[in-house]
């Protein structure tokens, strides 16, 4: 950590938990079946990727859910809440690690997300100890309102830039070997958090 003045965490896999079979249970259950191979094989392209990169709103979303699953008639309620069932919650060993990081370092979060997940976040998953969101935070970058994604590097130059962080100072912890590579190749140092939890014990 010698020279590291920032840290960047990625949010889905290296601090919320993720559970597909939950959110495919939950489509299923709705009637959307056609959605469940999009999750199954975690595919990114076309409906979920509009919303993750902001394209569409989330009514559009889930109208576009009921248009591909003809029989399913649910609620946009209904929807969000089975697209949310993917997420398990964020372990209080991770929010009190942030919180001790936060007196030696700046620490940022750049996700790929939607906002379905994201609000669902804040109201559920980062309340603790009379600490919110931007308390734990400088700065969030998220890719459905940069209209960017990971692993593209301009999402990593901008979050650069916005966040005045100098690339040799930033260290960055995400679940993909790809969105790490990019990273990398700017000359981020890059902790790849393959089961989520080991970036605790190198921190």
């Amino acid at each position: 950590m010698q020279g590291i003045k920032n840290i960047v965490f990625d949010f889905g896999g290296v601090l919320v938990g993720l559970d597909k079979y939950g959110s495919i249970d939950a489509f299923n259950k709705i009637g959307a079946e056609n959605i469940v191979s999009y999750i199954d094989e975690c595919r990114q392209e076309d409906l979920f990727h509009e919303l993750e990169i902001g394209r569409i709103s989330v009514g559009e979303f889930c109208n576009e859910v009921r248009r591909l699953c003809p029989g399913c008639n649910a609620s946009d309620e209904a929807i969000c809440d089975a697209w949310n069932a993917l997420l398990i919650g964020i372990p209080k060993r991770r929010l009190e690690k942030l919180i001790s990081l936060k007196s030696k370092y700046r620490l940022m979060l750049l996700s790929n997300t939607n906002p379905i997940h994201w609000h669902k976040a804040v109201r559920d998953f980062f309340p603790y100890e009379g600490y919110e969101v931007d308390d734990y935070f400088e700065k969030t970058f998220l890719s459905y309102r940069m209209h960017l994604v990971k692993p593209d590097e301009q999402i990593f130059r901008q979050m650069l830039v916005e966040g005045a962080m100098i690339p040799g100072e930033t260290l960055f912890i995400d679940d993909s070997p790809k969105n790490c590579a990019a990273a990398s190749e700017l000359g981020i140092t890059t902790i790849h958090a393959e089961n989520g939890d080991e970036w605790l014990s190198k921190l």
